[in-house]
């Protein structure tokens, strides 16, 4: 019987692939870490050769740790970190230039070029996103206007664009399938949400030729089988989702209303919104949060670039802690901030803020000031970032959930899941798997597979680990936001 699921999740600083069962539950795995390029001011990038070689890798050390090999491999699912861009030769397979990762900057003055002529109300009611240099529309124009010949050989039809799974799809069935997912072509300010398909206007808008797309599908689909030669077999590609909204379903948010926060590299909180899409008011995003035979789930999600990937900067970069459980245990030797604020604005700011020309900063160092207090200012800036998203949502008309679904690889961190829970007033939910963007693609695999029956069934597996209640009193709590408020205001460049 094939009772098993490949995962592969290709995220923004490592590959990781994942073997999982019949109940959800994780069997071997695989994991590589991924070099990230910073060749400018803002601009950041990814060698897309290494993701594929780092993709093949993980995925035979995990068939291999978990003593399976591919014949009992009922499917493949792919989650990506999503608008991360990639342009590649139809003949060759070659990437025309590194990949341009999500967090990447360098469009900005374009961005706001569209914005000045008028151009985001129109971009926003079809897509659902704002005029930001983090989706991908602009990136792929900086690549076609910045690549010798690019340009005419993507009119001629030469050239294939795809965020992170298509490119792994197309190299996995060694390119015979040029696919991605609803959720993942909601990413790129090229998809229509409403009518689900590519917009000629959007097209006409970046000047991109459609010849570059790849066809739409559902997340569980049929995208190709792979090449025999990678895996010793065959295996059928099933399934496929945007990490974040992968994460969604792995967290088994299928009734409108329910919300999960993913800690990563950036934290992305995403609420279902079921068949409604929701116009936000406040700078938030309306996407595909997944779609099922032909059924679009909608979302309302708020994006913040850097959180774990503050943590990894006071780690490599400026060498205040040895690795990330040393910045729980530094913050829980003090009582208290000390009026320290550390604002990640490395790469811009992302929701409710939208400013992609602030830069992060410490605020409020007097001569007490130590390096304690700066890493627990780095941890509770996650916190007020998520407590950003969440009053924004609730400022659109949502009911303040009950609780939060937590996941990725901060949670780990008890201190901080319980500072959550307390700056938003809310019971926080931890899962018993932390990769559950993984594990989401698995469910959406199984179910073509026919190794999940029902969301049903997948509801009934999900798993909480524990649960976080609120303890800090609303005075303190206010107190600690209004400072988090104030050092915001001072660095951000946009009027709010």
């Amino acid at each position: 019987m094939k009772n098993y699921i490949l995962a592969i999740d290709q995220g923004t600083t490592s590959t990781r692939a994942i073997v999982f069962d019949a109940k959800g539950l994780s069997v071997g795995h695989d994991q590589v870490a991924l070099q990230q390029y910073f060749p400018d001011d803002g601009w950041v990038e990814h060698d897309a050769e290494e993701i594929w070689q780092a993709t093949l890798s993980t995925c035979r050390g995990a068939l291999s740790n978990s003593h399976i090999d591919a014949t009992q491999i009922a499917g493949i699912g792919i989650s990506n970190q999503r608008e991360t861009t990639i342009i590649w030769d139809r003949k060759t397979g070659k990437p025309m230039h590194k990949a341009i990762v999500w967090q990447d900057r360098r469009t900005a003055d374009a961005c706001q070029q569209f914005i000045a002529d008028g151009l985001e109300p129109m971009v926003r009611a079809k897509t659902g996103l704002l005029l930001d240099p983090y989706f991908s529309a602009t990136k792929i124009a900086w690549l076609l206007d910045n690549i010798h010949g690019a340009r005419v050989k993507a009119e001629a039809g030469e050239l294939a664009f795809g965020t992170v799974d298509s490119f792994l799809i197309w190299r996995l069935t060694a390119g015979k399938s040029h696919f991605t997912d609803a959720t993942n072509a909601s990413r790129t300010l090229l998809f229509n949400i409403h009518t689900q398909q590519w917009d000629a206007e959007l097209l006409e808008t970046f000047n991109i030729p459609i010849a570059l797309l790849p066809e739409v599908k559902d997340c569980s689909d049929d995208f190709g089988l792979t090449q025999p030669s990678h895996f010793d077999a065959p295996i059928p590609i099933y399934g496929v989702a945007g990490d974040q909204q992968a994460a969604t379903f792995g967290q088994s948010c299928f009734k409108p209303g329910m919300v999960k926060s993913t800690y990563g590299t950036g934290c992305f909180i995403l609420m279902n919104t079921g068949a409604q899409v929701v116009d936000s008011a406040n700078r938030l995003l309306s996407t595909v949060a997944y779609r099922l035979g032909g059924k679009v789930t909608y979302g309302l999600e708020g994006s913040i670039f850097v959180a774990g990937a503050a943590v990894q900067w006071l780690r490599d970069t400026v060498r205040l802690i040895s690795d990330h459980s040393e910045a729980e245990r530094l913050a829980m030797t003090v009582p208290d901030n000390g009026g320290v604020y550390l604002v990640p604005a490395f790469t811009g700011l992302g929701a409710p803020y939208w400013d992609p020309l602030a830069r992060g900063a410490i605020l409020g160092l007097t001569r007490d000031s130590g390096v304690a207090h700066i890493v627990r200012a780095a941890l509770e800036a996650v916190c007020y970032q998520t407590k950003d998203l969440m009053d924004a949502m609730v400022a659109d008309g949502a009911s303040k959930p009950a609780t939060l679904r937590v996941d990725g690889g901060m949670v780990t961190n008890d201190w901080l899941v319980q500072f959550l829970a307390d700056i938003l007033d809310v019971a926080v939910e931890r899962t018993q798997l932390h990769e559950i963007s993984a594990l989401g693609v698995a469910y959406l695999a199984g179910l073509r597979a026919g190794v999940f029956a029902s969301l049903t069934d997948i509801e009934n597996l999900w798993q909480r680990q524990g649960c976080f209640a609120a303890k800090m009193d609303a005075q303190t709590r206010a107190h600690l936001y209004a400072g988090w408020c104030e050092a915001v205001q001072r660095i951000t460049t946009v009027e709010q």
